[in-house]
């Protein structure tokens, strides 16, 4: 009891079970607000209708638009819908091929409709996308044999139960091809950005810890500007060799790469070094009570960047504020270089517009910051000091 009571004592023991409080208060009050809903946000994803046939494909656009529960758009030029699937403005293209009309009419042959998917997406994107294609076949495939057979009965005075046999036996008249762009190859390559966001971040905002400690073990001897420098230098560095080792671990693992292993390290490097400055900026602000906003900041990032959860789907606040958080750039940039995809260099741009800002404000918070006074040594200590020093 008494070991305990001195434990107790040390305000580190306070502050650290006060920082296991707050983790648990604020990844349950960021995780359980921002994904709130989020299923009932379907109708924010976004599908391409492309129809090249005249005949009962127009139809099957209008019966499309009124029943799914996502926003449809429909586009005549096919390349253009394939170019925002791969910008991940769309999250699913439907295409109804020019002999729909004229396949479904044959009973010889099946009608089939193509949807094409972006899979460099959370993989929540494929599993939604694919529930959807599975209702839109389903549907028409039910309108396609309600007209075979009304045009059955219409041409020929056909019994009930032949027209019942006739309706079987189109029950496979429609039929689906799902193709899909940037593959991820297994769940493991799947969840590689949400990984690297994490490890970084994390890493990012304990090494800034331990860095905002030997700031002040040697304010003492060397000036602000010199502490400032040597922070910024100790970041590069680190990002460069602890992004190498990350990097080289998921290639050694079998990590997927589709632009090759420079691209990916270049990224990371890139990823570390937001983090870094983004980090330690709340710590040269506001001291260790810098970590309470880290916190913060890891929290909201997971949630709001699409690791895991699409944007789409996420309330308007989260969205708005992944807007402004190097996380979501993180993640569309991983993504692209993991799998494949367009838009890396603006998520670059945007990742050194945010480092850009934490460095600024890093830099006028040192220079605004009164710089502590040491007192001066009295002159008998020195040369009490003195006297004492040559002697063995």
């Amino acid at each position: 009891m008494k070991t305990f009571k001195l434990f107790m004592k040390r305000p580190t023991t306070v502050i650290g079970i006060a920082t296991a409080f707050l983790f648990q208060v604020i990844f349950s009050l960021v995780w359980m607000t921002g994904y709130n809903g989020v299923t009932d946000r379907m109708d924010q994803l976004k599908v391409a209708i492309v129809n090249e046939d005249t005949g009962f494909g127009t139809k099957i656009v209008e019966q499309l638009q009124s029943s799914l529960p996502v926003k449809t758009s429909v586009l005549t030029d096919y390349k253009e819908a394939e170019k925002r699937l791969d910008e991940r403005d769309l999250q699913m293209i439907i295409h109804i091929p020019a002999d729909f009309s004229a396949a479904a009419s044959d009973s010889a042959k099946t009608a089939s409709i193509d949807y094409v998917v972006n899979e460099s997406n959370p993989a929540t994107i494929k599993s939604m996308m694919t529930s959807i294609a599975s209702q839109v076949t389903a549907t028409v495939n039910k309108a396609v044999i309600g007209q075979g057979t009304a045009q059955a009965l219409a041409s020929a005075q056909v019994p009930a139960d032949q027209a019942s046999a006739m309706a079987a036996s189109l029950s496979e008249r429609v039929v689906s091809n799902t193709e899909s762009i940037n593959q991820v190859k297994g769940m493991n390559n799947q969840m590689v950005p949400m990984m690297m966001v994490l490890a970084s971040y994390v890493g990012a905002m304990i090494m800034g810890m331990n860095l905002e400690q030997s700031n002040m073990a040697v304010s003492a001897s060397a000036g602000r500007w010199q502490r400032y420098g040597a922070r910024v230098l100790i970041n590069v560095v680190a990002a460069f060799f602890v992004s190498l080792v990350g990097v080289s671990l998921v290639t050694a693992l079998g990590g997927q790469l589709e632009h090759g292993f420079f691209a990916l390290w270049g990224t990371v490097f890139a990823v570390l070094l937001a983090f870094m400055f983004v980090s330690q900026m709340f710590l040269i602000l506001f001291g260790m009570g810098g970590m309470l906003f880290n916190i913060l900041m890891l929290s909201m990032q997971l949630v709001s960047s699409g690791a895991m959860v699409p944007r789409e789907l996420l309330p308007a606040f989260y969205v708005d504020l992944g807007n402004g958080l190097p996380a979501t750039y993180a993640v569309k940039a991983l993504m692209n270089v993991l799998f494949g995809g367009s838009g890396t260099g603006s998520a670059f741009g945007m990742l050194a517009l945010i480092a850009g800002v934490a460095i600024a404000v890093g830099v006028l918070a040192t220079a605004l910051k009164p710089q502590r006074k040491h007192a001066p040594v009295p002159a008998g200590v020195q040369a009490a000091a003195g006297a004492s020093g040559p002697s063995r």
